[in-house]
């Protein structure tokens, strides 16, 4: 079969729309397909679009010889395994690596390597459970994080993030799998769950505050515990119920649980800018507190920035108690402006807060209309640029939504030495809200 150059070139394209399987099966059919089917470019492309690899690595990162090689082990590694739930996983671990080297290298750096499927079964013998298949092949390319390092900053670098208030600080991590045996057997004797509990402690705060995800192997779905969970196993969904399907059937073309779907929302919260890394003080860590509308709100008065959001606290929600059902923490970030405070066309180089004014809403019923002096004890002083006051507090609510709005009361100066009337600094409307997913 001699076709000359160009008929070369018209199997190359033909062959570049296929898929690797047919390519395979056409490589069968003599010597001259088999040459045409190993052509290093055709399979260059097969893993950039499969496994987006650049360079032929096999999946513990090691260099191969060829990039059909390269795809040829993947597949081997990973072939009790849907192919397309393969490339899911592998898409959505390179994309949280990636956006963790490029603003957060220090948790980047804690990721561990993935684990064997030997190292699975161990796990299920010892925890007597059947992990759901995307967890499993997520555990395949990720075995959790290693914080374990005697480093105090380890404790911001959660993958999943926190937030903090008053005394209460959460910052999320996933657990390795050596982690998640130790520490299920010791939290499921301490809940009182039952022996053919299937439930799984898979991700927590590394923190003081302790906030724990359960994964439920039976159903898929992921669970975080409320404040009652100590006294009586309450807990809540942290992913839409209709979303999670499939989770063990290794035929099925399309599996879905609770941690694939959970990461992979948190993906695209990161990738988005809907949350970010913040710094406080001398720790680095991922903030769930909004930073973009919808979310959070924004209002400018006289060149006083103030940003606001909120979060849903479970750990410290009680769906027990009717009047202080859900927990929510709030963040409010004040600047002053480069250009300084202008009012009514005079300019001063600074103001400070001095009162406040919330109205709180349950629905869209005002429960509460208040003043108060100070924040959090404090009187800040704002000057001009890029540096924010941050306080954060936080509100129970009989409701699973609500809003805040109100004012802060500056005076031009300070206020040991005022430089003109008192004005107000709007604080636009924010909601709190129980969300879909919760982390």
């Amino acid at each position: 079969m001699e076709l000359g150059a160009v008929g070369d070139l018209a199997i190359n394209l033909i062959l570049s729309k296929l898929e690797p399987k047919e390519v395979a099966v056409f490589a069968c059919v003599s010597k001259k397909c088999r040459v045409w089917a190993s052509d290093e470019l055709l399979w260059s492309k097969f893993c950039f679009h499969d496994l987006d690899l650049s360079s032929p690595l096999d999946h513990l990162g090691n260099p191969t010889p060829s990039f059909k090689d390269t795809y040829k082990i993947w597949r081997e590694a990973f072939r009790m395994y849907p192919w397309p739930l393969v490339r899911r996983v592998k898409r959505c671990w390179g994309r949280l690596r990636s956006w963790l080297a490029a603003n957060l290298p220090e948790a980047e750096a804690t990721l561990r390597k993935g684990v064997s499927e030997e190292e699975i079964k161990g796990l299920e013998r010892s925890l007597k459970v059947k992990l759901p298949l995307p967890t499993r092949v997520l555990y395949r390319f990720c075995d959790g994080q290693d914080l374990m390092d005697g480093n105090l900053a380890a404790v911001s670098w959660g993958l999943i993030g926190g937030y903090s208030f008053y005394k209460h600080f959460v910052n999320v991590y996933l657990l390795p799998l050596r982690s998640v045996i130790m520490e299920t057997k010791e939290i499921v004797h301490k809940l009182g769950f039952s022996a053919t509990s299937k439930y799984i402690l898979i991700a927590s705060s590394s923190t003081y505050i302790e906030k724990l995800f359960f994964l439920d192997c039976t159903t898929g779905q992921l669970h975080v515990g409320t404040r009652n969970l100590t006294t009586d196993g309450e807990m809540i969904p942290c992913v839409p119920a209709g979303m999670i399907s499939s989770v063990h059937d290794v035929k099925a073309t399309h599996q879905q649980d609770a941690m694939l779907l959970w990461l992979e929302e948190h993906c695209r919260r990161l990738e988005s800018g809907m949350i970010k890394v913040r710094e406080q003080g001398k720790f680095r860590g991922i903030s769930q507190f909004p930073e973009e509308a919808p979310l959070c709100s924004t209002a400018v008065t006289n060149n006083v920035q103030v940003r606001a959001s909120s979060v849903f606290v479970p750990e410290l929600s009680n769906l027990q108690d009717e009047s202080e059902k859900y927990t929510f923490s709030y963040s409010i970030r004040m600047r002053l402006l480069p250009e300084g405070c202008i009012i009514n066309g005079l300019y001063y180089d600074s103001c400070q807060l001095h009162w406040w004014h919330w109205i709180i809403r349950a629905n869209d019923e005002v429960i509460s209309d208040f003043n108060a002096e100070a924040v959090i004890g404090k009187f800040p002083l704002l000057l001009p640029g890029p540096k924010d006051f941050v306080y954060e507090s936080s509100i129970s609510l009989p409701t699973s939504q609500g809003s805040l709005e109100g004012s802060f009361t500056f005076v031009p100066g300070s206020l040991t030495d005022p430089k003109g009337s008192p004005f107000e600094a709007q604080v636009a409307r924010f909601y709190l809200q129980v969300p879909e997913y919760f982390f």
